[in-house]
């Protein structure tokens, strides 16, 4: 795992074609802009195991984060 410090403003490239933007700091909150091509889906993980779960009910996934 890669482990970098941003500032706001500040932006993470991964690949050609998908950025990280930083766009506030709240106490402990970070909120973040990403782009990336319209073929390429951004999900929270929560929200990925989810659609995961309905595709195949009974596997479980396994996500490392």
């Amino acid at each position: 795992m890669l482990v970098l410090s941003r500032a706001v403003g500040e932006i993470i490239s991964i690949g050609d074609d998908i950025t990280v933007h930083i766009l506030e700091l709240k106490g402990n909150q970070v909120k973040l802009g990403i782009q990336a091509p319209p073929g390429v889906h951004v999900h929270r993980a929560e929200v990925y195991r989810k659609i995961l779960e309905r595709q195949t009910p009974s596997a479980q996934p396994v996500i490392q984060l």
